[in-house]
Formats: structure tokens, sequence, C-alpha cells
């Protein structure tokens, strides 16, 4: 179970695996638990929980005056004749709302301090990200994964402050039980937009103590946090599942095809993977979770 600071009572991580502990949660995912996710994959069917990228014009800044530009942008260019082809250059707005990504730990800080309490000066500095990085992915992510669908009937009501009570009764309903070392996924039935950002439902800091005392590995939903710029908002999951926990966090995922394959198999658990660009220095990158049953 992580501890808890005299700030708040905040579930903290900080100091569990030692001062250099970047892993984070990712520490939970023994080569057991590894198995346990291996095991779950039967019949070889497999659903990606990947958005395809699109170009828009802006997302994410949810009112603020900045216009965040497209989730990708490609300039294409011809190379010569004598070697006929093309090649892409390619820009990356890994936090884009039309973007699945990871949120690597130094994405968010906790008071000043990155997962495990490193300065934020500290962690990142010299043009990069020294401390929390997105090395840790890799090597890829492989563990059992686990889907908590909390509206099977179709979508959570507006502003659902969800808590480890909602959580629980998706497991019961689903004939599951998170365990140390999975890949959380928790379906609201929503998609994050400028449009619909005001009345999110999002998790509380109740479900985010829920999620430390259980272990999990990795969070990956389509509810979380609200933009804190707007009325009701919320940094809970980022502030305190990175900063705090070093729990990294799937943003942007599509849970639609899982959530079907999970009813028609009656299974709610199964094999968890998670690959990307071995990138180090980055605050997060986009990647394609895959389920495989």
């Amino acid at each position: 179970m992580s501890n808890v600071d005299g700030h708040g009572a905040e579930p903290t991580n900080w100091g569990r695996w030692g001062p250099d502990g970047d892993l984070g949660t990712l520490n939970f995912i023994t080569a057991a638990a590894r198995a346990r996710g291996v095991a779950e994959a039967v019949t070889g069917q497999v659903v990606s929980l990947a958005k395809m990228i699109t170009p828009v014009p802006l997302a994410g800044a949810f009112g603020s005056p900045h216009v965040m530009p497209a989730a990708v942008t490609q300039t294409l260019i011809y190379t010569t004749p004598a070697s006929p082809g093309f090649i892409d250059m390619l820009t990356i707005n890994v936090h884009h709302v039309d973007s699945t990504h990871v949120d690597a730990v130094a994405h968010v800080n906790s008071g000043g301090r990155v997962y495990p309490g490193v300065p934020v000066e500290e962690a990142i500095a010299g043009g990069t990200v020294r401390r929390g990085s997105s090395a840790p992915f890799a090597a890829g992510v492989v563990t059992r994964g686990v889907l908590l669908d909390l509206a099977p009937a179709g979508a959570l009501e507006e502003n659902r402050q969800v808590t480890a009570v909602d959580l629980e009764e998706a497991e019961r309903r689903g004939g599951v039980r998170v365990t140390s070392g999975d890949a959380l996924v928790v379906r609201g039935g929503w998609r994050m937009s400028a449009a619909n950002a005001a009345v999110l439902p999002t998790l509380t800091r109740n479900a985010v103590a829920w999620m430390a005392d259980r272990e999990v590995a990795l969070y990956a939903g389509d509810i979380g946090d609200k933009p804190p710029i707007l009325p009701g908002g919320s940094t809970v999951v980022h502030t305190v599942g990175l900063g705090r926990l070093g729990m990294p966090l799937v943003d942007g995922p599509t849970l639609e095809e899982l959530a079907r394959t999970c009813r028609d198999l009656d299974r709610y658990a199964f094999l968890f993977v998670l690959g990307t660009i071995p990138v180090t220095g980055a605050t997060g990158l986009p990647v394609t979770p895959l389920a495989i049953f």
C-alpha cells in the first residue's frame, strides 16, 4: 500500500523505490504480473485502444487565447529524380486531445517537485527532461489489463464524480478484480473535446487513492480530469497520479470496441500491450495500446 504524506493526506510513492525510482508504478509489473497478462490471451482477438490521428485547427486550449496546433502536421518532401520517392517530416503535438498518448511522470508535478520528489529545476533542465521522462516506455509495457465499464448501458451523466465505490461496482459487474501490476482501463462513455470539456465526468481523489491501494501500474481512461481553467476543473488524476504516485497515464484512448468485445466475450481482463518509439527526454509519447484476448 502507498504511504500517505502529511500534506492533505495525499497518497504517495515518493521514496518507495529509492531516490532514483523513475519507473514509478511500473515497478509493480513483475514477471508474475506479465505472466498473468499473457495467460489472458487465449483467442488471439486484438483490439486497439488508439484513435486515428487527424489534423484539427483547434483543441486542447479550452477557451485559452493560445490556440494549440493540430495533433500532427506533415511536411512531404520529394527526394530526387535519380532516386524517386517521398519522405515525411511529422511534428507531433503529443498532449493534444485527439492523440492517444502516454504521459511520463514529469508531465505534471506536485508542489514544484517531479516524482519521486525531485525539484522541477533539477528534473527539467538543459532543454530536456532529465528525470521522470519517457525513457521507461522504450522497453514497452506488457501486463494484465482490466476494463472497468462504469456505464455499460451508455455514458455517465454530465459532471459525474466517480469514486472508489463506482470502481468496485464495475468490478462486481464484470466479475473481475484489479490487482497489483494491472493496467486499469476505465470507460465512462465520453470523448474529450472542446465542446464537452465543461461537463465531463471526473475521477475523485478517493478513486485515485483506491488505485494507489490496488497498486495499479498504469491508468488508461476516457475520463479522468477536467481542464482546470473550467468551472469544476480538476487535476487530481495528474497531480496525484503522476506527481505523487509515479503512475503513467494513457490519455485519449478509444474504448467502445473494447467494451463491446468484453461484453460479447463476458471477459473483462486481457493482455495489455503498449509500445511506442524509443525516445527519452520527453514528457509523453503517442501510443497504440492493444488489448489481446
